[in-house]
């Protein structure tokens, strides 16, 4: 491929990089007025299902989509994912129920996790030969797919406010008709590997394994107690499945997610790191957003503006990441300070009180958009790179599989913290409530919980503190591969 050609190529992955992420997020802007026009009645109590099913069906298949690109090829694979995507968001906008418009979003969050995962194995395919090891393409998917979590609220906003909620969807049609045009025509890949055997039976188990493990996390301490035999149950026969999947990986001819990935220390370590930052991730965003409307009293649209800062020190820190990693800086040491400086940003927001002055709220989440655009997209070059090329698919699904299982254990590990702190400081009344009491009451509740998200955002920097750890083994193997000679693709545990 020419440079121009490779460069347009990369530009419709960005967009359809956009497209998966802002789908993922921007839904929770819109669910006031879909309860509304859909089912007045009983509409809140099936919210969960609605933002829940996109996440539970794009999950699922991650390991799925990552095998069928090392066998079928990867532009095949996107073509598919781009098409189920543009069909389920076709079919949501229409949707004239609750339940339909759940069983919609299914559909679209099936072929939405193709569209980040595969997209990713596309870049790195994409790459020149003289650009491999620089982390070029994986930073900007990075810090594209971060700036889409941060504006995704706010976009989702606008486009209720101003055209209605149906559009959130409607949107996509145009730009995924785009891409799917773009792709056909302008990327051009290597062909794949050859025909092999699927492990459907290894499919079938992980998707079961990360459904229930979703579905515990979501239930979890909320719908259902912890000690409650629909949880236990559930958390039984997850684990029956991990391990049902962990033997068929060990034994398949063609495992979808071979155990031989994580004897390379790289890819082991990457794998944890990246769901270590998914769970810092959603204790960042979520928690700031409830932290602004509840303590602050600002409203949905305007919190989301605040997060604009963060956005915008990802999308600085990374491009000079990116530039820097291309004139040969170790990617390693920007992941190590990249842990520190969103370890440093979540403490300083753990010490924020009610009282705290927005614009320092500011301050710390343009910090911590500066680690974070240190970490997102780097980890994704580690493990291409150190992963066997035959195996490029599975290694990058395997990166995304980790870090939305982080967010799943991170939102139910956090909404229990806070559930627990703020009990313990307002015993028998429910958190909702605090925005309907006055006076001294309030002022306690609101102080009650201020120190459950305080709580919150320390727990997350303790999570980013874990993964500086990590990221100086990462360093540490890498600079050892170089002082032998040898590829960090090759060392073992």
């Amino acid at each position: 491929m020419t440079p121009a050609r490779r460069g347009l190529a990369q530009l419709i992955c960005l967009v359809t990089i956009v497209l998966a992420v802002l789908d993922m997020n921007i839904v929770s802007a819109a669910t006031v007025p879909i309860v509304r026009e859909l089912d007045p009645v009983h509409g809140v109590d099936r919210l969960p299902w609605l933002v829940s099913a996109f996440a539970l069906a794009a999950t699922a298949l991650l390991p799925l989509y990552g095998k069928l690109c090392d066998v079928y090829g990867a532009k095949r694979v996107l073509l598919g994912a781009v098409g189920t995507f543009l069909l389920g968001s076709a079919l949501c906008g229409a949707a004239q129920s609750m339940g339909q418009l759940i069983a919609f979003r299914a559909l679209q969050g099936i072929g939405g996790g193709g569209l980040m995962s595969v997209t990713m194995v596309v870049i790195a395919h994409l790459k020149d030969p003289a650009e491999r090891g620089s982390g070029k393409g994986g930073a900007m998917g990075g810090i594209v797919a971060g700036i889409g979590m941060a504006v995704g609220p706010l976009v989702g906003a606008l486009f209720t406010d101003h055209l209605g909620w149906r559009w959130i969807f409607y949107i996509n049609l145009p730009l995924g008709l785009l891409v799917l045009v773009g792709t056909a025509l302008v990327i051009k890949l290597p062909p794949a590997a050859g025909r092999r055997g699927l492990d459907f039976l290894g499919a079938t188990l992980v998707a079961a394994f990360a459904t229930g493990l979703l579905l515990v996390t979501e239930w979890g301490g909320k719908d259902h107690a912890w000690t409650s035999p629909v949880i236990l149950g559930l958390g039984a026969a997850t684990l029956a499945a991990l391990g049902l999947f962990l033997w068929r990986q060990a034994t398949a001819a063609e495992p979808v997610l071979p155990l031989s990935l994580f004897r390379i220390r790289e890819v082991r370590l990457g794998f944890a790191i990246q769901g270590l930052v998914g769970m810092g991730m959603t204790g960042s965003i979520v928690y700031v957003m409830l932290y602004l409307q509840i303590a602050r009293g600002v409203a949905p649209t305007s919190a989301s503006l605040y997060l604009i800062p963060m956005a915008a020190g990802m999308t600085a820190v990374g491009l000079l990441v990116g530039r820097l990693t291309a004139r040969g800086h170790a990617t390693q040491t920007f992941l190590v300070v990249g842990a520190g400086c969103a370890a440093l940003a979540l403490a300083l927001l753990g010490l924020s009180g009610p009282t705290t002055g927005l614009w320092a709220v500011c301050g710390e989440l343009a910090l911590l958009g500066c680690g974070l655009g240190q970490l997102i997209g780097q980890l994704i070059t580690v493990v291409q790179e150190a992963a066997p090329r035959h195996q490029l698919g599975v290694a990058t699904s395997g990166i995304r599989f980790f870090q939305s299982l982080g967010s799943a254990l991170g939102a139910a590990l956090f909404g229990t913290v806070l559930a627990r702190v703020f009990a313990a400081g307002e015993p028998g009344r429910p958190l909702g409530a605090v925005r309907t009491l006055g006076g001294a009451a309030r002022e306690h509740a609101l102080r009650s919980f201020t120190d459950a998200v305080d709580v919150v955002f320390l727990s997350a920097g303790g999570m980013l503190a874990l993964v500086l750890l990590l990221a100086l083994r990462l360093r540490g193997a890498a600079a050892g591969a170089e002082r032998s000679g040898q590829e960090p693709s090759v060392l073992a545990a």
